[in-house]
C-alpha cells in the first residue's frame, strides 16, 4: 500500500503545474516521499522533498506529493475508516526562489 502512495506523491509533483492554477511547470530533478507507519496512533507519517535546478523553490510540488500520497492511502483504506484525516501539512523547510530560505520554527516531526 504504502508504495503506490509513494509512486502516487512522484507523480502529482511532477503535475503539480497542471493541478493548481498558474503554478509554473518544473523540471524536477528529485522528488522523495516518505511514509511512514506510526502504529500507536494508528496512523501515516508523510514527508515529500522536492529538488529542481531552476532559479524557483518547489514547494508546491512537495506539498500536492504529499496531499495526493495521503488522498491514495486514505482510497486504499477507506472501506476499513472513512472517518480518516490529513492533518498537520504544512512546509518544512524551503531554499531558493525569490524569497530564499525558510525554515518553520519547530517542527514537530
Amino acid at each position: 500500500m504504502l508504495a503506490v502512495a509513494r509512486v502516487a506523491g512522484i507523480m502529482a509533483a511532477k503535475k503539480t503545474s497542471e493541478l493548481i492554477p498558474l503554478c509554473h511547470p518544473l523540471m524536477l530533478t528529485n522528488v522523495e516521499i516518505a511514509l511512514d507507519l506510526e502504529q500507536e496512533e494508528q496512523s501515516v507519517v508523510c514527508r515529500a522533498t522536492a529538488r529542481t535546478t531552476e532559479r524557483t523553490g518547489v514547494e508546491m510540488e512537495a506539498l500536492a506529493a504529499v496531499q495526493v500520497a495521503l488522498l491514495t492511502v486514505y482510497d486504499m483504506c477507506k472501506s476499513s475508516d472513512r472517518g480518516m484525516e490529513m492533518t498537520g501539512i504544512r512546509l518544512l523547510h524551503k531554499a531558493g526562489g525569490k524569497s530564499g530560505e525558510w525554515n518553520r520554527d519547530k517542527p514537530d516531526r
